[in-house]
C-alpha cells in the first residue's frame, strides 16, 4: 500500500479537533479530549499526538502555559471550510459549484428548512454581487 499523499486539508479527526477549538477557543489537550469524549471515547495520548501533528502541519498554533500547551486553530473556521469546499468542488464535481448544490438539493435527508436556507444564501450572494 502506498503512503498517503501529504495534504493541507484536515482529516476527519483533525476537523473534529478544529471544531472543538473553534467553539471553545484556546484549549489544552485535556480540554479538547473532554469535549471529544462526549461523542466517542478516545485516549489522551491519541489526541495529544494528533494535536502535535496538527501543529507540525501548521493547522494549530500553541503556547506553553505552565506545564501544558494551549492550542488554537491557525486559521479561522470560515477560511478552512471554504478551502474544504473548494477542494471538494474541484475534486468531486470537476470544478462545478452548481453540481455540488444540485447534489445537496437531491440529498434525501435535506429538510425544507435547509433547502430554504440554501435559496436565501444564493439570493444574498446575488444581491451582494450586484452591489460590487
Amino acid at each position: 500500500m502506498a503512503a498517503r499523499p501529504q495534504t493541507d486539508m484536515p482529516t476527519d479527526g483533525e476537523l473534529e479537533i478544529l471544531k472543538v477549538l473553534w467553539e471553545r477557543g484556546p484549549s489544552t489537550v485535556r480540554e479538547v479530549l473532554r469535549e471529544l469524549n462526549k461523542s466517542r471515547e478516545r485516549a489522551y495520548t491519541s489526541v495529544m499526538t494528533m494535536m502535535n501533528l496538527m501543529y507540525d502541519k501548521q493547522l494549530l498554533q500553541r503556547e506553553q502555559k505552565g506545564r501544558a500547551f494551549v492550542y488554537r486553530p491557525a486559521s479561522a473556521q470560515r477560511t478552512v471550510l471554504s478551502e474544504l469546499v473548494e477542494h471538494l468542488v474541484g475534486k468531486a464535481f470537476d470544478g462545478s459549484a452548481s453540481s455540488l448544490v444540485t447534489a445537496l438539493l437531491n440529498k434525501e435527508k435535506l429538510s425544507p428548512e435547509e433547502a430554504e436556507k440554501i435559496k436565501r444564501a444564493i439570493i444574498k450572494f446575488q444581491e451582494e454581487k450586484e452591489l460590487r
